[in-house]
């Protein structure tokens, strides 16, 4: 079969039949086409097929043949320019993985419909992910780009850098046209592809490894095993404790173990290879939680035990404190795995250098983190070891380790020949380390007018298979349970446990999402305790400038907490079921350790380039620097060049974690910037100070972790927040998240909305659904199956910007890449809440409109609404205008009852005979989904016909098929949906017609937290 295809106007006979994404990118070159998920479920490798957007992960040419395909390459140099400018206005792009299929999705609406609303963009682009923006300024970008395109509309660019200006970032051109190299965007003649073979079982021995089929496979270079690492077998971020390779005798430790390297001269011939690989294993019992790995007979993970570490936090005498309060409450919380579902899978491309160093070109949150990993496996001096970031995809947290950039550098050093590895979504999610579950037991006390008197407690973390970052996330998690509140009765024990699990380590938020979810819902109790309202509590116990938090540091002039309350009061008190919640994060690495801020900027060509050292996610760290240096110098943008962070000329500046850059790395650029002030101002010229560097570096100098001292310095600055969440009164969902953020000084406000809008979609997700199960340690395989928010599903957000003076460090400016996305689930439960009384402990809550379709069957299952048979229904139509699940529609009030012959005495005890009118509940009789025409009605694996939201195209024919109406239109989500027994129209029915039915159900059994000695090791 011969396949024609016209690819930007360019006809093109392909050689085979292939997927169109690597169609485009391998054979074409076409980059802008991301493979983020190889699955059809993010998006990013949308291009337009004919003129409408399709998956190109998710075809082959032969389905496509004869038809135009057009990529972000394609658009005319004036579209191009107008996306530019409309992305960049709005502050719609951050790490620009998902930027050109977010275009290509606009282009294909905005040339059928020029005038699009906001719902019709978010219809349009609900199949593209994006982890970074929150889709908010997003939709106001092809809002803006659309007005440009229809009435010729231009956008002035904001030529002055000055801080507090919203300037657009400074990789926007290259991201919004395609022009941002990422590591898998790198090509190179003779460069081999990398696959391991990973361990198929948590914990296993490795007995033998049989490589002899493998190296059959046309194309393969080498088979690696430990045996062949130069230097020190194993890595680690902070404890070198996690195996580069598990050598035959060894024991692996979870699924993500690498058992060898395949190199090859094509991705598919390594990965046929790796298929070829036989290997022996014996299995081991493996540990599947904490609570296993406590256990005296329980196997040993590490040599050094099972746990990896105890925190203990005391101030004051928190138990004196409980015992004298006039209100205490015990809660246990729990909260679960998370995957940080970054859109660019993990990738490193590896070159020899001919001084027998490498270079490796990664994507990752530290380049010096990766040196200082990768140069003694290598068995390298570390300055033989240069390490390049490409633009990074998102991060979160979870490229604080290394996955695939010491492995490519291995082959690389082997084979003498350039080297690319990329992770498969699958090795992705089961590879990288997650978010830690925690088990948590707190009691709260408080005076008879809701002031905090103490807080004891108790945290259970499963750090999973390495230690990672395991300890410091620990120690945030109990540091920061206590709250912005001023208190000084505290007491709180850590502990952090390994198991075969996959490992877990950074994460936006860093152990206090967890923790605060907790106390902030704790606290909404007691409100409730003491007769006080949700916001009132906090607002009476709030920290305030010069007091003491209960980690006994004094906080300075720029603390906020109280005017973030202040922002949002308003709204709180004008609606019914609002939740709230408060956070505070400290910015940079704190507890005593040394927290380095480096910039050097370099004169060069009658231009200013800053080097600095710090990885830029997405979060605009290049972008906050420039605008400091033109601030401080007085010079205009187009002199100031910002450089991408490398370990060859940049100083270490420290990993992008912790929130630290704007504040620390931010100082640094400031003292520099001050240093070349001076030297212009002594009437030198850029021209005559050529060549000339200027250096700064900036020590966030704090006391150590249990610090004796009386009020030590934990954190150089901590931000501060209040969110609330408020729910629409006739659908149950989120109607508005309203965000206040002390930030200091904003540096660029848009670029502020932007990181505080993302944050809180990505806390929505940790709140209501995401999911990473696991199952006997093993973790899910498709992206899809974390059920990530998407543009037509997120709530309105209202980022509110709270500025206050009194940090005397990185220009004002505190950072907050983390605190935005901590406050937002205990806001969330503390809505429903409100809604229901019901108390939600656990994460993801239960019982909300945003169940996924296996837990709301499973909930259909437990509790059912049913008709009390000696009971009368009189049609006095209460519960539709009770209903707040669109399940009767007043305008559909003749379909939501039955008539029902009755004779006397029968089913009916008031002794009615004749027609009586009875509501109508879905008797599960099919005939909706052999109507379907997508087949988005389907049963499920308990009999069950449901309706998948995601598929349903609202085309009507099933309410048109339903004998009884039960099928009507949800209008704010354009779906279909089926009663979801909330119960509503039970609590309106006054004659005792209706009623839910609940299962008995088997009682679980309560594990109650150990009280665990610490490991003297």
């Amino acid at each position: 079969m011969t396949i024609t295809l016209t690819v930007n106007g360019r006809t093109v006979s392909p050689e085979r039949d292939k997927k169109l994404l690597r169609f485009l990118r391998d054979d074409l070159r076409l980059t802008s086409v991301k493979d983020g998920c190889s699955e059809g479920a993010c998006g990013v490798c949308t291009v337009l097929v004919d003129g409408k957007p399709l998956r190109s992960c998710s075809v082959l040419l032969s389905e496509i043949n004869g038809s135009s395909v057009t990529t972000l390459e394609g658009l005319s140099e004036k579209e191009k320019s107008i996306f530019t400018s409309a992305f960049g206005q709005a502050g719609a792009v951050q790490c620009g993985f998902c930027t050109p299929g977010m275009i290509m999705c606009a282009k294909g609406l905005l040339d059928e419909n020029p005038q699009p609303t906001e719902n019709e963009i978010r219809h349009a682009i609900r199949n593209n992910i994006c982890r970074c923006t929150g889709y908010v300024k997003i939709v106001q970008a092809i809002m803006l780009a659309a007005d440009m395109l229809r009435d010729g509309k231009s956008i002035t660019d904001d030529k002055n850098w000055k801080i507090g200006m919203r300037v657009p970032r400074v990789d926007v051109l290259d991201k919004t046209t395609g022009k941002a190299i990422y590591p898998d965007d790198i090509y190179i003649d003779g460069m081999l592809y990398a696959v391991a073979v990973r361990s198929k079982y948590p914990r296993a021995r490795v007995l033998s490894i049989d490589k002899q089929a493998a190296s059959e496979v046309s194309g393969v270079v080498g088979i690696f095993t430990a045996e062949d690492i130069p230097g020190e077998i194993k890595v680690g971020h902070l404890k070198r404790d996690w195996d580069t390779m598990i050598a035959v005798g060894g024991i692996t430790r979870y699924v993500g173990d690498v058992i060898c390297l395949i190199a090859a001269e094509s991705y598919k011939a390594a990965r046929k290879a790796a298929k070829r690989v036989k290997v022996v294993y014996e299995v081991l019992p493996h540990v599947g939680n904490p609570y296993e790995a406590m256990r005296a007979d329980a196997p040993k993970i590490h040599e050094d035990g099972n746990l990896l570490g105890h925190t203990h936090i005391s101030r004051g005498d928190a138990e004196k404190a409980l015992q004298e309060s006039h209100h205490v409450i015990t809660e246990r919380f729990s909260t679960p795995w998370t995957e940080h579902a970054f859109l660019e899978p993990e990738c490193a491309v590896s070159v020899p250098e001919a001084d027998g160093g490498v270079r490796i070109y990664s994507t990752d949150q530290g380049v010096y983190d990766t040196r200082r990993e990768t140069a003694p496996m290598l068995g390298l001096p570390e300055e033989m070891v240069r390490v390049e970031n490409c633009y990074v995809g998102g991060g979160f947290g979870g490229k604080e380790d290394v996955t695939v950039q010491h492995l490519s550098a291995l082959v690389a050093y082997l084979t003498k020949r350039p080297c690319k590895m990329k992770l498969t979504r699958e090795e992705s999610l089961a590879v990288h380390p997650k978010r830690h579950p925690m088990d948590m037991e707190f009691t709260l006390g408080c005076d008879e007018n809701g002031i905090i008197k103490g807080l004891k407690g108790k945290v259970i973390s499963d750090t999973g298979a390495y230690a990672s970052l395991g300890i410091p996330v620990l120690q945030r998690a109990c540091t920061h349970a206590s709250g912005p509140y001023n208190y000084q009765n505290l007491e709180i024990d850590g502990y952090a446990y390994y198991t075969n699990n996959p490992p877990a380590g950074a994460f936006r938020g860093f152990g206090v999402t967890q923790t605060c979810f907790a106390i902030e819902s704790l606290l909404n109790y007691m409100a409730d305790e003491v007769g006080i309202s949700h916001w009132e509590i906090r607002y009476r116990n709030a920290i305030r400038p010069g007091q003491c938090l209960p980690n006994g540091q004094i906080v300075d002039d720029s603390t906020g907490l109280v005017e973030t309350l202040l922002a949002v009061k308003d709204e709180f008190e004008s609606n019914e079921n609002v939740g709230i919640a408060c956070a505070m994060k400290n910015a940079g690495v704190g507890v005593g350790i040394p927290d380095y801020g480096r910039v050097r900027l370099e004169v060069k060509k009658g231009k200013v380039l800053i080097h600095c050292g710090g990885s830029c996610l997405g979060q605009g760290l290049c972008t906050v620097l420039k605008q400091i240096v033109c601030d401080v110098t007085g010079l205009p943008e187009n002199m100031v060049v910002e450089e991408r962070s490398n370990t060859a000329n940049a100083p270490d500046s420290g990993t992008s974690s912790g929130s630290r850059h704007t504040t620390i790395s931010g100082e640094a650029a400031r003292r520099a910037a001050v240093k070349l002030r001076e030297a212009l101002n002594e009437n030198n010229s850029l021209e005559q100070l050529e060549g000339r560097d200027f250096y700064a570096e900036y020590l966030a100098k704090t006391d150590p972790f249990g610090s004796d001292l009386p009020n030590p310095k934990s954190h150089v600055a901590y931000g501060y927040a209040t969110q609330i969440c408020i729910l629409d009164e006739k659908t149950d969902k989120i109607k508005r998240i309203v965000a206040a953020h002390d930030v200091g000084r904003a540096i660029n406000p848009t670029n502020v909305e932007g990181q505080i809008e993302g944050g809180v979609v990505m806390g929505l997700g940790y709140a209501l659904r995401e999911r990473y199960q696991l199952e006997d340690c093993i973790p899910p395989t498709k992206y899809a199956s974390l059920q990530i928010f998407r543009a037509d599903e997120v709530p309105q957000i209202k980022a509110v910007i709270v500025e206050r003076a009194g940090l005397d460090v990185g220009s004002g400016a505190i950072g907050l890449g983390e605190i935005v996305s901590i406050p937002t689930a205990p806001a969330v439960a503390d809505a429903y809440y409100k809604l229901d009384g019901i108390r939600r402990r656990n994460l993801p809550v239960i019982d909300t409109p945003y169940e996924d379709i296996e837990q709301r069957l499973a909930a259909r299952k437990a509790r059912m609404l049913v008709i009390n048979k000696d009971a009368r229904c009189i049609g006095c139509y209460e519960c539709v205008h009770a209903c707040s699940k669109s399940y009767f529609r007043t305008n559909k009030a003749s379909m939501a009852f039955i008539r029902v012959q009755e004779r006397k005495g029968v089913g009916n005890k008031s002794s009615i005979q004749g027609t009586i009118a009875r509501p109508v509940v879905c008797i599960q009789c099919g005939k909706c989904a052999k109507v379907c025409p997508i087949g988005a009605i389907r049963q499920n694996r308990y009999g069950a016909y449901v309706v998948d939201i995601q598929m349903c195209i609202n085309c009507g024919k099933c309410r048109e098929a339903c004998p009884f109406g039960v099928m009507v239109e949800d209008t704010d989500n354009n779906v279909t949906k089926k009663c979801l027994a909330c119960g509503a129209c039970v609590k309106a029915c006054s004659m005792g017609v209706l009623s839910l039915y609940s299962p008995p159900q088997p009682i679980l059994e309560q594990v109650k937290l150990p009280l665990v000695t610490e490991d003297k090791r």
